[in-house]
């Protein structure tokens, strides 16, 4: 199921709940702005979302709405994850789906960090 990122945030969405501590997560980093915390079903050996704290739908509605402490602190936040999980020197991925064309899931932007493994090709030519 893809969501629409033009519609309203949806407070009842997945990543809201564990947010609010409704539904459990395996939290691996925590700070004022962001959440990060393992895929419960992975794709790669490590795989984790990385989602803001506020009620973002998408980069776009993320980067047109949030503070500049915000951005700077959830950007900030993958990189310093990437960096704690080891992750620089073999290289990772990141992927965030924004509209509809690209599948996203879950109306609450969230950003995926891919690595552990060779990930091979993005797109298939």
């Amino acid at each position: 199921m893809s969501v629409d990122p033009t519609q309203p945030y949806d407070d009842q969405n997945v990543f809201a709940r564990i947010l609010r501590g409704e539904l459990p997560c395996t939290k691996v980093y925590e700070d004022e702005w962001t959440l990060a915390f393992l895929d419960i079903a992975p794709l790669a050996p490590v795989h984790i979302l990385v989602i803001p704290k506020g009620p973002y739908v998408s980069w776009d509605d993320f980067t047109a709405k949030a503070s500049d402490a915000e951005i700077a602190g959830y950007v900030r936040a993958i990189g310093l994850i990437a960096r704690d999980k080891n992750l620089v020197v073999e290289g990772y991925r990141l992927l965030a789906n924004v509209g509809r064309n690209s599948g996203p899931e879950i109306a609450h932007l969230h950003v995926h960090i891919f690595g552990g493994r060779t990930l091979g090709p993005m797109l298939s030519r």
